[in-house]
């Protein structure tokens, strides 16, 4: 199954879809109730979805790109450094990229109302942020890692530490939403959202760990690419 996406990947080297999750995965039972049940509709693109939105250097007025820095005292948790670049299919940087950010705290709960995980809160840690990439499609910010929650309803089912992102690119046709996990976590073969990407997209989906990045005795850093088209494009988060 594997060999026969990576053909069709190939096959359309600038559009392809196929390095995507499915929109129903059989071990995921949260997309049996939002699966499409029809066939889909191609619409052609309109000229704002292929030229729109555009941020400049000034759209982001007060970037959040420290979120240990969200409350009167230090978050819990172990500090990383994330760092890395967007890129086109091409591999040229993409500069002035909004990239949004949100994530769980050092106990794997959200501060959201619909969260009803029983771990503490962290009243030093929002999880939220926000950045934009530099003149060479660079972006970096500072958080506290995530840690592994579980699935409200579901008998011992557990997300592995993940942070999401929404990249928006210079159109709404390069727009990724997606989740970066961290390498050597063993929740990621248990786990049916990063187990519904076709296992040679799966890589992409997992950071690398960076000494370069790391500020000793202080935080750990690691690296994230993201690829906004293309036969390299970040697998889309439809999941979770």
């Amino acid at each position: 199954m594997a060999n026969d996406l990576r053909a069709r990947e190939l096959e359309y080297p600038r559009e392809s879809l196929a390095a995507h999750p499915p929109y129903r995965v059989t071990n995921y039972r949260a997309t049996h109730l939002r699966a499409p049940t029809r066939p889909q509709i191609r619409i052609e693109p309109s000229a704002g979805e292929l030229i729109g939105p555009a941020f400049g250097p000034d759209a982001l007025t007060q970037p959040v790109c420290d979120l240990t820095r969200q409350g009167e005292g230090e978050p819990l948790g172990e500090r990383i450094i994330v760092s890395g670049h967007v890129l086109t299919e091409d591999g040229m940087p993409l500069p002035h990229t909004l990239i949004e950010i949100w994530q769980a705290n050092a106990a794997g709960r959200y501060v959201h109302e619909v969260d009803r995980h029983e771990a503490p809160i962290d009243p030093n840690f929002h999880g939220a942020g926000r950045v934009m990439t530099d003149g060479e499609g660079r972006y970096t910010f500072t958080t506290i890692k995530p840690g592994a929650y579980p699935v409200l309803d579901l008998d011992n089912v557990w997300r592995p530490s993940h942070i999401h992102f929404s990249l928006f690119g210079p159109s709404f046709l390069s727009r990724v939403v997606a989740q970066m996990y961290f390498p050597g976590d063993p929740l990621l073969e248990l786990d049916s959202i990063y187990q519904s990407v076709p296992e040679y997209a799966r890589p992409r989906l997992v950071a690398t760990l960076d000494m370069t990045l790391t500020r000793p005795g202080w935080a750990l850093g690691y690296r994230y690419d993201f690829v906004l088209r293309g036969r390299h494009r970040a697998p889309e988060a439809r999941h979770g």
